[in-house]
Order: structure tokens, then C-alpha cells, then sequence
């Protein structure tokens, strides 16, 4: 979709468009799924966090103040919510020791599977940059690191996946 056109959707969300803001969440639901996979590796805990962020998104859309970047500011509420995600698993870990596996096509296993064998500071970086087209820059801006940090992230990344389809 061109920007323009996001940005009307945005507008029209703004003024309370429930229809406008469906198209928009829709829009951005594979990229927002990857990215809650690329952090947290579990379905389910993906599928809250892009419960989470949705609500969000909509209870606080009056305050993105540039709709060009709706996107942007999306993800980082985004990746905010899965490592709140994280945070709080961390407290129940001891308790569950076995996750059982859960239902999914042969696409996000093999995903999964590729991300699982990088460097998990990588995992984030790589998502944002290959999959969902966004700049080195706004990916440090996002992910508040500095541009040479997430340039290195995304090159070692790249090659820890190479290995591993090496291997394969």
C-alpha cells in the first residue's frame, strides 16, 4: 500500500474509523507476527502480544503525531509488548520446564527453526531490516542503539544464517 494511502487510513483511525483502523492492523498483521516470532520464538506468546499491541495502538492512536510514521511507532509498541512478554515468563520459567509444540505451517517452523540457530540480540534486527524493509536508522532509533550497533547485528546475523543453511 503507498504511503499516501496509509496515512489517510491513519487519519480516518485518528478521528475514532474503526473500519479504517481494521484495514490498518490487517495490513501490518504478517509483519507485526514476524517480528513477535523473531523476539519471543512462541506462537502463543506472539498471538498476545499482538493482542496487546493492537488494543494499544487504538487507545493511543491520538497521540502519533505523524501518520508517515504509524509503522514505526506500531513496532516499537510492538516489540515493547514482547519483552514485557518476556519479563514476565521469566518469573514462571522454573515452573514450566516443557513447552509443548504448537500447531504451525511448514513455512513458520522453518522460520522459527532459522531464527532459533542466531544470536537472539540478532534475531530482532534482522526481522526489521530483511523482512520488513525498514532503515538501519529507524531501526536504531526503535530499538534506541546506535546505527554502527545495528549495522554489526544485522552483518553477524546474517552470517550466523548463512552458517546454518550451510549446514542444512
Amino acid at each position: 500500500m503507498k504511503n499516501i494511502e496509509t496515512k489517510n487510513y491513519v487519519k480516518k483511525a485518528q478521528r475514532h474509523d474503526k473500519d479504517a483502523f481494521t484495514e490498518l492492523m490487517q495490513l501490518y498483521m504478517k509483519d507485526m507476527y514476524r517480528t513477535a516470532i523473531a523476539i519471543l520464538m512462541n506462537e502463543e506468546d506472539a498471538a498476545d502480544a499482538l493482542q496487546d499491541t493492537i488494543l494499544t495502538c487504538w487507545e493511543k492512536l491520538y497521540t502519533l503525531k505523524k501518520p508517515e510514521f504509524f509503522k514505526t511507532w506500531m513496532t516499537r509498541i510492538l516489540i515493547n509488548h514482547c519483552y514485557d512478554i518476556i519479563r514476565d515468563n521469566a518469573v514462571y520459567e522454573h515452573i514450566e520446564s516443557y513447552e509443548e509444540p504448537s500447531k504451525c505451517d511448514e513455512y513458520n517452523l522453518e522460520l522459527k527453526e532459522a531464527y532459533a540457530s542466531i544470536n537472539e540480540r540478532y534475531r530482532l534486527p534482522m526481522e526489521l531490516y530483511y523482512s520488513q524493509g525498514f532503515k538501519m536508522r529507524e531501526i536504531a532509533e526503535m530499538l534506541s542503539l546506535p546505527i554502527n550497533t545495528v549495522k554489526t547485528w544485522v552483518s553477524r546475523g546474517r552470517k550466523e544464517l548463512e552458517e546454518y543453511f550451510r549446514d542444512c
